[in-house]
């Protein structure tokens, strides 16, 4: 796929987050582009049965036919030590369900993280869903980054790339 790098600070407004204040939680997050990273930051919240803060992109274009013939996903990132989701949003699947692989980042360097089809799996609000159809990278149309490990505080994300993973 053509990387979705941070060079350009306009890559932002690409990015739209999506919080549990959909439900009554007060978490917040927020996504911004500078030095040539990305930043997923924010504050998650336990109150009002909440929990989670998601970012998500814009369709891409040709996602679907780089990924299409891809062997997974290819992240360079920088946590805090806190488990994300990497959300991958697929016309098999309805609105409220996507497919996730988790991830937990170093915290004192960058690291490539790779994430094949097979780490993925469909869930719909944080609950496995065992009936439905096994990821088709061709029908994917957005991704995400996602924060719910039931603990309250700031997180801090920081992708400076995200690209296919190809093995051959």
């Amino acid at each position: 796929m053509q990387p979705i790098e941070f060079q350009d600070p306009a890559e932002a407004t690409h990015w739209q987050a999506v919080n549990d204040d959909v439900m009554g939680g007060v978490s917040q997050s927020d996504f911004q582009v500078e030095n040539g990273k990305g930043i997923f930051h924010g504050e998650l919240s336990l109150e009002n049965g909440g929990g989670f803060a998601s970012v998500r992109r814009a369709p891409h274009p040709p996602l679907q036919q780089v990924l299409a013939v891809a062997d997974g996903v290819r992240l360079k990132v920088r946590g805090d030590g806190r488990t994300y989701q990497l959300r991958l949003k697929s016309h098999d699947l309805d609105d409220s369900s996507a497919y996730r692989a988790r991830f937990t980042p170093k915290t004192d360097a960058w690291e490539t993280i790779d994430l094949p089809w097979q780490a993925f799996e469909a869930v719909c609000r944080g609950r496995l869903l065992s009936d439905a159809p096994t990821l088709d990278p061709a029908r994917i149309h957005r991704l995400g980054f996602l924060i719910a490990d039931r603990r309250a505080g700031t997180f801090r994300l920081e992708v400076s790339r995200i690209e296919s993973l190809n093995s051959h």
